[in-house]
């Protein structure tokens, strides 16, 4: 199978580190953090996100989306993650994802153009179940929508109550949604909700490997400015091959995501294999390159000024998210040795 990007899905993940760069840069990252009462939801960037099509992505054209596949999915999320953006857009965009592969004729048409548009927003949980408590629920303050697991399978759930919950990672908002009731999407076997986490595990481990990459980018250009005893950090040895075997880790992890995207697109009969891979790896490389951008910065990057632990605490915080390496290590070993 060939996998690389093509030109297009190149210019689009170009297009949207661009945005990210000149709009909506770390600074604006900053404000959102430093901001723990408001809602993490950032107008322009949610405005940019329904007008370029980020949100749109895998929504189908008959319902305003534009009907693109996983890939071009996880080139947003990586491009999110190295920005470290907040907002709603990956829970929207699996809402959306959740009515079109498990919904009827007319959830699809009441749901998809408004959340392809910006015009709600969409929430993911595979964790809990209705009726009940939805824990740490990214976004369910502000959601519009949340599908979550149901003895049938999955629902809608609309106009729940939800009570903020803290993070360590501040760009992100959770909550822990009521939901006493839920709308039963009809196709919601037990395959789709396999299909549905294999998509949002490939889109969390996009997002890794984006952290992973930025904060390894960052690192090797810091030290090489960074001067002890008359040379650049990033001469000495030590360093030095530390973060080439980072480089070669998220290089990796790079590959894998893509693959798995391209797997899960094209319904390989290794998919889940290549999502556990993917996501094993990305876990691991993210933790590993953002604990050596704190270190590699020496004492500044220890700091809450500098933005190494902006990219830490989401690595750690998505690291968890639909399975850990370890569990996921574990699903590889039972994939292949049964």
């Amino acid at each position: 199978m060939f996998f690389a990007l093509t030109e297009d899905q190149r210019e689009f993940a170009a297009a949207v580190r661009g945005y990210l760069a000149d709009r909506f840069d770390l600074e604006a990252v900053r404000a959102v953090v430093e901001d723990p009462s408001g809602d993490g939801h950032p107008v322009s960037l949610w405005k940019a996100a329904a007008e370029q099509g980020w949100l749109a992505v895998l929504v189908p054209e008959e319902h305003d989306g534009l009907g693109l596949g996983l890939v071009e999915a996880q080139v947003i999320a990586r491009a999110l993650g190295a920005g470290v953006a907040p907002g709603p857009w990956r829970g929207t965009v699996l809402a959306a994802e959740a009515i079109r592969l498990a919904g009827s004729d007319e959830q699809r048409a009441a749901w998809l153009p408004r959340l392809a548009g910006g015009d709600a927003v969409g929430a993911l949980t595979l964790r809990g179940s209705v009726p009940g408590t939805l824990p740490a629920v990214e976004y369910g303050e502000i959601a519009d929508v949340v599908v979550a697991r149901s003895a049938d399978g999955l629902a809608l759930v609309e106009g729940a109550s939800a009570v903020r919950q803290g993070s360590y990672d501040g760009s992100v908002r959770l909550a822990a949604v009521e939901a006493a009731a839920g709308q039963a999407l009809p196709g919601s076997t037990a395959e789709v909700v396999d299909q549905l986490a294999a998509r949002a595990t490939v889109l969390v481990a996009a997002d890794l490997v984006g952290i992973a990459r930025e904060a390894i980018s960052r690192t090797v250009a810091y030290d090489r400015e960074r001067q002890q005893f008359g040379v650049s950090v990033g001469s000495f040895q030590a360093i030095k091959h530390a973060l080439a075997d980072l480089h070669i880790g998220v290089t990796m992890a790079e590959h894998a995501a893509l693959y798995a995207a391209h797997a899960v697109d094209g319904g390989s009969a290794d998919a889940p294999l290549a999502v556990s891979v993917a996501k094993a790896k990305a876990s691991d490389v993210a933790i590993g390159a953002t604990a050596a951008m704190i270190q590699y910065h020496g004492g500044i990057g220890y700091t809450w000024e500098h933005e190494a632990h902006f990219y830490y605490k989401r690595a750690k915080r998505l690291a968890g998210q639909f399975g850990d390496a370890d569990a996921h290590r574990a699903r590889i070993a039972d994939l292949t040795m049964r």
